[in-house]
């Protein structure tokens, strides 16, 4: 079998061709002799219906000159009188049935040969005519010495018409398999043109789109690098100042705990984004453990709510928990799920001015336990919930207009959540901030 798909389109066109040749020569051969055979039936028939009404009517020399030109087509002349041929050969049933004045248009064997008989009866005295000529032979012979022409014109039709499928079929083919090249090698400009058939136009298609989707993703992933790059800087450049001026002993004694305060509270924003990337390149990995349990939502929300009211002080945010009168179970990993409340709750406390408020919610859903968090911030537009937890998007776009974090923290939740088998939605509060609902799935729904 070829390796090529022109070698194998090639291959099975012709083999196609063939059978079809093959085929048809097996149907054409028993009606090719049969069409043959009645044809020389029917000239035979027409010539003894002559031969009668012409021996009857001519004379001697006439009838002689009659008989010779049957005899030289090959046809044999037997004249029967009183119920006996004139000459040896003819079958007895044959010269029967002419005495009798019946005609006679059969197949039988004259001298151990197959042969055509044809006779009429002459008015009057058992008598009349009997021609006689040997079957058709070689009609099978000329069918089948026809199937290797055609056998060789199907193979070379085949091999034409495989050539030409091949190139048609193949020719997208190539163009899609360079195009894939060109776009492993990093050149995401590759577009090809969309024709038909309609499968290379569909294929044409999901190129061009793999190709703008990488590009779309790659500058997605520049910004992020850019943006990750940006907030690792600004707290290196912050304790690489301070340690300097302690250095240089530019710092008065009375201003080293606070220099230190500061640094270390840099240090921890720089620990935060750290861990926060190394859970998101694992999340992606399915590399990161989690352990799911039966988990009480009212508890560990309350738990989360009483953590943290210290952040929200008389001068800050309004914290409250809704809680529902009975327990709702699902099963989870506890610690996993409490990060992405935290996660959420940092985010909103970022942007929340004094006196707006932050919810923390619980309630028992169709599908499963679900965890809101609300906020009376500025919220979301329609667009930036489509973007919501993607990487560094939000980010981007709101850096220059209000404080930003690193652009994790929502990717990092959502990839929590659906590894905890989980769902997670963005929204708009009724509170006229940002809403994020989490599903998750009760026990032995998982």
């Amino acid at each position: 079998m070829p390796r090529t798909f022109v070698g194998r389109a090639i291959l099975v066109t012709a083999a196609t061709a063939v059978v079809c040749v093959l085929v048809t020569a097996l149907v054409a051969l028993p009606l090719a002799v049969r069409s043959a055979d009645e044809a020389a039936r029917v000239d035979l028939a027409e010539k003894s219906a002559l031969a009668v009404e012409l021996l009857a009517t001519e004379r001697p020399v006439a009838r002689q000159r009659i008989v010779a030109r049957l005899r030289e087509q090959g046809i044999a002349v037997y004249l029967v009188r009183r119920g006996a041929a004139d000459r040896p050969g003819l079958p007895e049933r044959v010269i029967a049935r002419i005495a009798a004045g019946e005609a006679v248009d059969t197949r039988d064997v004259v001298a151990g040969e197959p042969v055509l008989i044809s006779g009429r009866p002459l008015s009057g005295n058992d008598s009349g005519v009997v021609l006689t000529r040997a079957a058709v032979r070689g009609a099978d012979a000329r069918v089948l010495g026809g199937v290797w022409i055609a056998l060789l014109a199907g193979l070379a039709g085949g091999a034409g018409a495989g050539a030409l499928l091949a190139y048609v079929v193949a020719r997208p083919l190539r163009q899609a398999a360079l195009a894939a090249a060109r776009l492993s090698a990093g050149d995401r400009s590759v577009r090809l043109a969309v024709r038909p058939p309609a499968e290379a136009a569909e294929l044409a298609t999901a190129l061009n789109q793999l190709g703008a989707a990488l590009h779309i993703s790659e500058g997605r992933e520049r910004e992020f690098l850019l943006s990750v790059s940006h907030e690792l800087r600004t707290p290196l450049a912050t304790i690489r100042g301070y340690a300097e001026a302690l250095a240089d002993g530019v710092l008065a004694a009375d201003g080293v705990p606070a220099a230190g305060a500061l640094m270390r509270s840099e240090a921890d924003r720089l620990d935060r984004l750290i861990s926060d990337l190394l859970v998101l390149s694992r999340l992606e990995a399915a590399d990161l453990p989690v352990h799911p349990q039966p988990v009480d939502l009212i508890e560990l929300v309350a738990q989360a709510g009483q953590a943290w009211a210290p952040r929200c002080g008389p001068d800050g945010p309004l914290l409250s928990v809704e809680l529902p009168a009975g327990p709702v179970t699902v099963e989870t990993d506890p610690a996993r799920l409490r990060q992405v409340i935290d996660g959420l709750c940092e985010n909103a406390l970022r942007v929340l001015p004094a006196g707006a408020p932050l919810i923390l919610a619980v309630r028992a859903g169709g599908a499963g336990g679900v965890v809101e968090v609300r906020d009376g911030g500025p919220g979301f537009t329609d667009e930036d919930l489509t973007v919501a937890f993607q990487r560094g998007a939000l980010q981007q776009r709101y850096r220059h207009e209000r404080k930003t974090g690193s652009g994790l923290g929502l990717a990092l939740a959502a990839r929590l959540v659906a590894r905890l088998d989980g769902a997670i939605e963005a929204g708009h509060a009724p509170e006229g901030g940002a809403r994020f609902t989490m599903t998750l799935p009760y026990p032995g729904r998982t």
